[in-house]
């Protein structure tokens, strides 16, 4: 690549970024591997598996404390609660089927999302944080369990 043609597609990256993935595609596609700008790809690729981790963080936070409402506040149980442990779950399953590999990733993140879950749940439901155990209360496979519901 010459240095005229790495400022040119360096400056498409800063400047156009989706056509910058489309020429960097193109460029994969063709096989022009000497015109590719790895700095960037290999940023963006780095990034794409960090998204990933981020995502599956946040849904598991996001089910672990409607999981605790659920079982601290029987009183408030809604449809819209059940409906969004559905949705979170339905979003880890999905991710595992994409990349089997996240599923180690679930299990090394479980207690620390569990901790955030924790404090969300207090937060929202404005109990005091003591009434939500520190251990977890829910297995692994209970958290993805279509059918499990704590009481």
């Amino acid at each position: 690549m010459t240095h005229q043609s790495m400022i040119l597609t360096h400056n498409l990256y800063a400047e156009d970024y989706n056509l910058w993935i489309e020429k960097t595609a193109s460029l994969l596609k063709n096989k022009q591997f000497s015109e590719l700008e790895l700095e960037n790809l290999i940023e963006e690729i780095e990034s794409m598996g960090r998204s990933e981790k981020n995502a599956l963080k946040s849904n598991l936070r996001v089910l672990i404390m409607h999981l605790l409402k659920y079982k601290f506040q029987p009183q408030n149980r809604s449809n819209s609660w059940l409906y969004t442990i559905y949705e979170h779950r339905q979003r880890l399953q999905d991710a595992f089927l994409d990349s089997p590999s996240l599923k180690g990733y679930y299990l090394e993140v479980l207690d620390n999302c569990y901790q955030h879950g924790r404090k969300e749940a207090a937060i929202e439901t404005g109990l005091p944080l003591s009434i939500f155990p520190q251990d977890n209360l829910f297995s692994a496979d209970e958290i993805l369990d279509a059918d499990f519901f704590p009481v």
